[in-house]
């Protein structure tokens, strides 16, 4: 990547190589304009994060399969670009997800069982996006990185860049959703004003079943240099790395330096949501040789060469992963459906004229299949 030195902002070498700390072997990494220092409780921590949300994720795909959810889109191979990440924000910083960033809603904070909550349609989310930092889910391909770059404009005119007040955004999208417009006016606009975004690019080499090679020319990365801010691919199996490049990242913006687009590079093991089926698309060699860098045994390799964990210490951490998802399992199964009226809730802060209307209108059309005696319609959920 070659960007004229007095356009990196950043204060970060342009490079072209794959930012790496921790090898697929479980081999420690030195890169001079990234270092790390992790305790190694620091280091068992981010081991466990990875185990429980892969556990969650598994649990969450089982019980799509059983019908008890109606979709669920799985980060099975991403989860050290999410915890790495997810870690390296401060309790001041907004994240901006799309559906699939369940291993950073861990990191924030967010009980799992809203999440299940909102893809087995009973609630549109169930979590306070001010308490935890974490906004909602967004199914609208891109339009996150819109709303992350107007919050950081936001916290910009709050004056609060480079003081101790300082807080960023982090906006998280595929591969696929770097081809889509609200993407590319989010990066114009973070560009031209300067913006504390990061944006966080997990390409997972699949847009669903398109594959990378059909969304662009050049490595994505790249992509921040037309618009005028800095880019960088980071091993996004590796949580090391992706830890503390996002840390980087996020202090250059949080002192005023701008955006930064990091590409996460990484693999979508499992399918894009439950709906698809990637054995049609994609060869299964490709799928294995991936497997070779799994995110989790690369770091359980690193803490058993290095003699930091015991096996007491995994068959706990399995332990626990194993209890969260029973518990999960039971808390879903145990959902109320919701009565009709609150699909109405919560739109608006205040009463709205309209949406008053609308849910009158729509306790009459049930209330006429009460009085025609169809109680059990299926249309009234509730206890």
């Amino acid at each position: 990547m070659t960007i004229d030195a007095a356009h990196d902002v950043s204060g970060v070498r342009p490079t072209t190589e794959l930012i790496q700390l921790l090898t697929p072997e479980g081999e420690r990494v030195e890169h001079p304009d990234y270092p790390l220092d992790l305790t190694p409780d620091e280091i068992r921590d981010l081991y466990r994060d990875l185990v429980i949300v892969r556990r969650i994720d598994v649990e969450a795909v089982a019980l799509t399969r059983q019908g008890e959810l109606g979709i669920w889109a799985s980060l099975l191979g991403q989860e050290a670009a999410q915890v790495g990440s997810g870690r390296a924000l401060t309790a001041a910083d907004m994240v901006f997800p799309t559906y699939r960033e369940h291993g950073v809603a861990w990191c924030r904070g967010v009980d799992p069982i809203n999440l299940l909550g909102l893809f087995r349609g009973v609630n549109h989310g169930g979590w306070n996006p001010a308490e935890h930092g974490f906004h909602l889910y967004t199914i609208v391909i891109g339009s996150q990185t819109l709303h992350a770059t107007g919050y950081a404009m936001g916290i910009q005119r709050d004056g609060v860049l480079g003081t101790e007040n300082a807080a960023a955004t982090i906006a998280y999208f595929g591969d696929g959703a770097t081809s889509q417009g609200d993407v590319n006016e989010a990066f114009v606009w973070a560009s031209v004003f300067n913006t504390p975004v990061v944006f966080f690019c997990q390409n997972n080499q699949w847009a669903i079943s398109e594959p990378l090679e059909k969304q662009s020319r050049i490595p994505l990365y790249r992509r921040a240099q037309g618009f005028g801010f800095p880019g960088l691919r980071v091993d996004g199996n590796d949580v090391f790395a992706c830890l503390a490049v996002t840390r980087r990242a996020l202090e250059a913006a949080r002192t005023g330096q701008g955006p930064t687009l990091i590409e996460a590079f990484t693999y979508r093991m499992g399918a894009h949501t439950t709906t698809d089926d990637p054995s049609r698309y994609r060869l299964q060699a490709e799928l294995e040789s991936w497997k070779l860098k799994d995110p989790i045994e690369r770091v359980k390799a690193y803490l058993v060469k290095n003699q930091l964990a015991t096996a007491d210490f995994f068959e706990e951490v399995e332990a626990e992963a194993k209890k969260i998802g029973s518990e999960l399992r039971k808390q879903c199964l145990e959902l109320p459906d919701p009565p009709p009226s609150a699909l109405f809730e919560h739109i608006y802060a205040e009463p709205h004229t309209l949406i008053t209307e609308e849910q009158e209108r729509y306790a009459a059309y049930l209330a006429d299949f009460e009085d025609a005696g169809f109680e059990d319609a299926g249309l009234g959920g509730g206890e």
